[in-house]
């Protein structure tokens, strides 16, 4: 089985969408999700700067983005006649819901917008921020951003963690590390996925009415527990939920190892993803789409798991 998993805020980098606009159809894409999100999503995902798309509300709809964009380039049939099993990490799990069929494209990116602005509405009222804590021992690691005061936010497993907090918090921890550990500040504008984003949670539950949810046509792992959602309605609330509790990929990597997945795909901005497979699930084939160079590799590695099917 096959895994298309979509990144989360952090993984853009400037200029990263450039190369897919030399295909056909990606312009006029990007330019109908342009209007919905209300941003200029071409400019952001080419000249604008490092600075500009690191503020939540470009760099949220500017992955979702990127990540429809990329798997209408990848896959010209529906997912649900292929061996599929879709995640997503953090707002990269409303990419994940789109494709799976959860959500519509249009009310994907109307979720990512209110998302994004609430976000970092709710960012702006205490300086806060995120920190990767890479390596140590996992039971030390909680122990040590705990003490700080900070929340861990994402627990990626392959020896990652990313502690949320005030930028106090995050300063402490970084003065104290974890034993044989590395405290690496991240590109992003907030502590998101802790009680600091309550206020985004309201503003998405106030949105929910206006949306059609259906149940999922491929299999979609939750980013809560890692189990599999099977109800649109649920798949939604998870979303909502997620903006202020921990993001458990690690989780999501047990599951689809007992569900036999032997291939990662990562939509664009790929890498980060793609890398913690590698570690934490031993033996599985990876692809970083990050550019339309990419495709032709992402392709064969599904044909390679379709001869073996």
């Amino acid at each position: 089985m096959l895994a298309i998993v979509c990144p989360g805020q952090g993984s853009q980098t400037p200029g990263f969408l450039a190369p897919w606009l030399e295909l056909p159809s990606v312009a006029g894409q990007l330019a109908s999700l342009s209007d919905i999100a209300g941003i200029d999503l071409i400019a952001h995902g080419t000249t604008s700067d490092e600075e500009t798309i690191k503020d939540t509300a470009v760099a949220q709809p500017l992955i979702v983005a990127a990540g429809l964009v990329t798997a209408a380039s990848l896959f010209d049939v529906e997912l649900n006649s292929l061996p599929v099993i879709l995640a997503g990490h953090s707002v990269g799990e409303i990419t994940a819901a789109a494709l799976a069929g959860v959500l519509t494209e249009q009310e994907a990116m109307i979720f990512v917008r209110e998302r994004a602005n609430s976000m970092a509405a709710a960012a702006a009222v205490t300086p806060t921020g995120m920190s990767a804590v890479v390596g140590g021992d996992p039971a030390e690691v909680l122990a040590a951003i705990e003490a700080s005061g900070a929340a861990p936010a994402n627990v990626n497993g392959a020896g990652q963690t990313v502690a949320a907090g005030t930028f106090d918090q995050l300063k402490t921890l970084a003065a104290n590390p974890p034993a044989k550990a590395r405290v690496i500040p991240l590109k992003v504008a907030g502590a998101f996925h802790t009680s600091h984003m309550a206020p985004a949670v309201d503003a998405l539950k106030a949105l929910e009415p206006q949306l059609n949810p259906v149940a999922p046509k491929v299999p979609l792992l939750s980013n809560y527990d890692g189990g599999e959602v099977t109800d649109g309605g649920a798949a939604v609330e998870s979303l909502i939920a997620q903006v202020s509790r921990p993001v458990r990929w690690d989780l999501c990597m047990e599951t689809m190892v007992k569900r036999g997945v032997t291939g990662v795909i990562e939509l664009a901005p790929a890498g980060t993803l793609a890398g913690l497979a590698k570690r934490g699930m031993p033996g599985v084939k990876t692809v970083a789409v990050k550019t339309p160079d990419d495709l032709s590799a992402a392709l064969a590695l599904f044909a390679e798991l379709e001869g073996n099917a």
